[in-house]
């Protein structure tokens, strides 16, 4: 039996020994989660890709991306298969039924990003495929007024292997009826607006997309979620979409990204225009500088209504036009 004094210095030593291998596995810990960071302890871009890189994830998914800036690599999913209608107007993939999923590959681990268009009786199946799946959602909503038959848009946000988010993606796809991916058009139908006017009322160029005449507008500042970059093609921009309705009338739908000193400008300069607001909201929980996102609607003469945009888009920090 050891002296009193001498069994207390063991159980001390012992005691050290544990702490010891704690700190150990906490700093294993902590590197693992942190091999992002560089030695600054910023928060670091996603790595470099190529097509290449990511052909587990289309395999999986059945569908093709579109590698943006070399590290997003951007899946569209849009619901072609879904008539709906919001104040008489039949609305077009692509002005507000275009889900889509990005992945983004960092140094612990590939992002999943995205939001999924599915209809109220889908939503709960979808709800449980992506839960069993480990792939969260952080928000959901409308994007349009008096909408029918009622859907919703859920964003979903993971970090994993990218062919196991694909395989958990796939799985609450399964849960709706996204019709397959279908081959681009070989030319763009042609655009009833006066797309010259509207281009020079927004101070930038749209695209055709669709039969959809769009703007995809970035934030100036840097995004992140404290430990990752997070680059515009995530998801992070300001989206203004015209579809046509004839004799260079459209319908406009789109959402703004904002900060919380810009939500009340965006709003006011929005109605002064006479455009609805739809929805204000988060799409995700964690991202800095804390972001809302507010979607919008009108009708009306193209041009007219892209003279209306300006001013709410002038109140929020965009990158300069290029």
């Amino acid at each position: 039996m050891f002296p009193r004094s001498r069994s207390r210095r063991l159980r001390l030593a012992g005691a050290g020994t544990a702490v010891l291998l704690a700190l150990t596995a906490c700093g294993t810990t902590a590197t693992a989660t942190n091999i992002d960071r560089d030695h600054s302890g910023r928060p670091q871009p996603p790595v470099t890709t190529t097509t290449a890189d990511w052909k587990d994830v289309a395999h999986t998914l059945g569908r093709t991306g579109t590698l943006m800036g070399g590290t997003v690599y951007r899946v569209p999913l849009p619901r072609k298969d879904l008539t709906v209608t919001s104040h008489g107007v039949t609305i077009k993939p692509g002005l507000s039924l275009g889900g889509y999923a990005a992945f983004a590959t960092y140094g612990d681990g590939t992002m999943l990003m995205g939001d999924l268009v599915v209809t109220e009786p889908e939503l709960p199946k979808v709800t449980d495929a992506l839960q069993a799946a480990g792939i969260d959602q952080t928000a959901l909503h409308k994007h349009l007024l008096a909408q029918h038959p009622d859907i919703w848009w859920t964003h979903i946000h993971a970090m994993g292997n990218p062919a196991g988010l694909a395989r958990g993606l796939k799985a609450a796809l399964a849960a709706t009826a996204t019709p397959p991916a279908s081959p681009p058009p070989a030319s763009q139908p042609p655009l009833a607006l006066d797309t010259h006017g509207i281009d020079k009322a927004l101070g930038r160029e749209g695209t055709a997309d669709g039969g959809i005449y769009k703007f995809s507008l970035a934030r100036k500042n840097t995004v992140t979620d404290g430990r990752h970059i997070l680059p515009p093609a995530l998801g992070i921009t300001t989206a203004v979409n015209f579809q046509p309705l004839g004799g260079d009338k459209a319908a406009i739908n789109g959402d703004f990204v904002m900060t919380q000193a810009e939500v009340q400008k965006v709003i006011q300069n929005l109605r002064k225009g006479g455009i609805d607001i739809v929805e204000l909201h988060n799409h995700t929980q964690d991202e800095q500088p804390r972001l809302f996102y507010l979607h919008y609607w009108a009708t009306g003469d193209g041009v007219t209504l892209a003279k209306s945009l300006r001013p709410a888009l002038d109140a929020t920090a965009l990158a300069p036009a290029s």
